[in-house]
């Protein structure tokens, strides 16, 4: 059988997962596979097994102790049926794992300092166009990092404020529609198509739904967020954890906010975590290790990172993470 197959797998929760996606697809065409980070594994198990792909991106799924040599390992057995790989991404990663996947001949674009959807731009910015250039710029605002050296370039193309307007609705229009899998790759063919978030039918609709559940978010925080000596926390039931850590930490006035919402079905606590600019610690590697420590996983940025926690192990991991930050 011929290979022929293009496949990118990217992250399904932000604008900088289906930012890389329609930018990748804009370029190489192919299809598209959206998952969360838990959902990685799941996905390389079943492109192992197409005889068809021929080639494979890999964008904004960053990786965590607890899975990073099954990555490799999956890399490895995909390797050996010459799939072209490539990852790209801007989650700390281990440089003993950095070595592994460059030893594979895997094409490994990282860098912790701008965004995936920046990265992916700037790889193939001859396949691209200057839409190319404002969805970069877009996903570059709304994962905090359009100060960064190649993130402020490209902001500065545009006009701030429109900028600012479209990835926010294109930020709310993702989170809202994260159980319609459907929408969420229409949104990936959407942007691939040079359209703007303005112009999907309905998104400032969605946004303005979003935005009403997240100010009524603001009460819910000041009557039930908790404090430790160095961190603030809350439990969330009826929203995202990552809708609320933001105003965790904001209203507490520490420099760690957390926010943790049960999963009954897997068992687990899905756990956001932001810090302040006066946070003075890498809060992805500590996450990364306390997690694995306490049989879940997790990672990512030094001011923004996430983890999956065993639901019985939720207190201790709030204590420890604590005292971590002493």
């Amino acid at each position: 059988m011929t290979r022929t197959k293009v496949v990118c797998v990217s992250h399904k929760e932000d604008a900088d997962g289906i930012g890389a996606a329609s930018l990748v697809r804009q370029a190489f065409g192919g299809e598209t596979k959206l998952v969360d980070y838990p959902g990685l594994m799941t996905e390389l198990e079943q492109l192992k097994n197409n005889d068809s792909l021929k080639t494979l991106y890999i964008c904004d799924l960053g990786l965590s102790k607890t899975n990073q040599d099954q990555f490799v390992e999956l890399l490895t057995a995909l390797r050996k049926k010459r799939v072209s790989i490539t990852y790209i991404d801007h989650h700390d990663l281990d440089e003993s794992v950095k070595k592994k996947i460059k030893s594979l001949k895997v094409k490994l674009i990282h860098n912790v300092n701008e965004c995936t959807t920046v990265q992916v731009y700037d790889a193939f910015k001859k396949k691209m166009t200057d839409h190319s250039a404002f969805v970069a710029a877009c996903s570059a605002i709304t994962d905090y990092m359009e100060d960064r050296p190649l993130g402020s370039k490209l902001l500065q193309k545009f006009d701030r404020q429109f900028a600012l307007l479209e990835a926010t609705v294109l930020t709310f229009t993702i989170v809202s529609h994260q159980k319609d899998g459907e929408y969420l790759l229409y949104l990936v063919d959407e942007l691939s198509e040079s359209k703007y978030p303005h112009d999907i039918p309905n998104a400032f609709e969605f946004a303005r739904l979003q935005a009403e559940k997240i100010s009524g978010v603001i009460q819910k925080v000041k009557d039930h967020m908790k404090t430790m000596k160095n961190l603030a926390y809350m439990e969330v039931t009826d929203s995202g954890a990552s809708m609320v850590v933001n105003f965790v930490l904001g209203m507490s006035g520490k420099n760690v906010g957390v926010s943790y919402k049960l999963r009954e079905d897997h068992g687990i606590y899905a756990v956001s975590v932001r810090g302040s600019r006066s946070s003075k610690f890498h809060l992805g590697r500590i996450v990364n290790a306390l997690a694995t420590e306490l049989g879940g996983s997790g990672g990512g940025h030094d001011k923004a990172c996430g983890a999956v926690i065993p639901k019985e192990k939720i207190n201790s991991f709030l204590k420890k993470f604590n005292s971590k930050l002493a």
